[in-house]
């Protein structure tokens, strides 16, 4: 049984996308033959500069139909600090996408934990912006907790799944999506005393960026970065050079996202922290991307650094969220690629030693495309504010 107790060492928890195999819905519509990697390899560079394609190193373009991949992946999230994976689990209502890694990990996996994070959101066509175009539904009822949970079951009862302080962990990615939030997991809880799996730690990512647990019934919130951050206060203030003229989507600051994480006051509750290597969506969203220019492995070690040693840990049991582990099409991940090779994986061990920090993007002049980019994420800050004003719907 994998288990932290409280006053340990931060526990450093990486999500898992699992979106590297093909499926019978991608090829429908996507296309034959559609992966995560199909994204990563047609993205075309936004500026001066701009690292794309992506390029892998040592572990290739993986398929995770291959139960080996996953065995090469816990051993380097092992050598270099990573804890465990957390797997996202696609359910709706009954119906389960990119189910087969994870099977996969608990029939012949690695001895390396892992936990589940739901991802209950609507599946839409947000790739291509279309996002209002709903692919796969996400829909609630009254046998939702109980119909959900006895798929639960299989990897709650494996011996490798995340425990702390005895309790399961199980994340849920948009605890405002479900009406009677509080309900659900209240039942959850008595189905896992019932099926003799003891407590549940259920805990909130911070997806609606300000959320409390005592809104939904959990007993934490996970930070998850770049949410909450997408705003004026953390756009890149000077221009990227060669920044093309039909761009338009958002140039932000990694340094300025980090300070704001780390500058994030201690609530009331337990708010474990969340840290990312960086973000880059172009990949899926070409020019309508967010884009986190000046990431690099001696401030994301700093950030990191901070989460696990931070004074919030006092109240909770010390986890540590990274988003993520390999969100390539995203460009949030720890996996070595051409550009870095090991340095973020390097940067994740506790005994790390900084350093030099990347050569900054080049400068550029001003232009309508620039002042595009920041008027979005101007407009960021105004929806922050409104979203906060909301009262939250149970």
């Amino acid at each position: 049984m994998s288990n932290l107790s409280s006053g340990v060492p931060s526990l450093t928890v990486a999500y898992y996308l699992p979106q590297f195999h093909q499926i019978p819905e991608n090829d429908e519509w996507w296309g034959p033959g559609f992966t995560e990697w199909t994204n990563v390899s047609k993205a075309t560079p936004q500026f001066d500069g701009h690292d794309h394609p992506r390029q892998v190193e040592t572990l290739g373009q993986y398929d995770l139909r291959t139960v080996e991949v996953m065995h090469r992946q816990a051993a380097l999230a092992k050598q270099y600090d990573v804890d465990a994976f957390c797997f996202y689990f696609y359910w709706f209502d009954g119906r389960r996408l990119l189910e087969r890694p994870v099977d996969n990990y608990i029939r012949s996996g690695p001895e390396f934990p892992f936990c589940l994070s739901w991802a209950n959101e609507n599946w839409t066509r947000r790739w291509d912006g279309k996002e209002h175009e709903v692919l796969v539904g996400q829909n609630y009822s009254g046998s939702t907790a109980e119909e959900i949970f006895a798929d639960f079951l299989p990897y709650f009862r494996d011996e490798r799944y995340l425990r702390v302080d005895g309790a399961l962990v199980l994340v849920i990615h948009r605890i405002d999506h479900i009406p009677n939030a509080a309900e659900l997991v209240s039942q959850w809880r008595v189905l896992a005393q019932e099926h003799g799996l003891g407590e549940l730690h259920v805990i909130a990512a911070e997806t609606r960026f300000g959320i409390q647990p005592g809104w939904y019934g959990v007993d934490a919130i996970a930070e998850f970065p770049p949410v909450g951050s997408n705003t004026l206060a953390s756009a890149q203030l000077l221009p990227v050079k060669g920044l093309r003229d039909d761009f338009a989507g958002r140039i932000m600051s990694y340094q300025r996202m980090a300070k704001r994480f780390m500058r994030r006051r201690q609530p009331s509750f337990i708010r474990y922290r969340g840290v990312a290597p960086g973000w880059d969506n172009t990949a899926r969203r070409g020019n309508k991307a967010t884009i986190y220019v000046g990431h690099n492995p001696r401030d994301y070690a700093e950030w990191l650094s901070h989460a696990r040693s931070t004074e919030d840990n006092r109240q909770g049991t010390g986890l540590v969220f990274v988003n993520a582990w390999n969100e390539w099409a995203e460009g949030a991940y720890l996996e070595p690629d051409a550009s870095w090779g090991f340095a973020f994986l390097e940067a994740t061990q506790r005994n790390f030693r900084p350093l030099p920090a990347s050569p900054k993007p080049g400068m550029g002049e001003p232009s309508w495309a620039w002042l595009r980019s920041l008027a979005l994420a101007g407009m960021g800050s105004v929806l922050a504010v409104l979203r906060r004003a909301r009262r939250p719907v149970q």
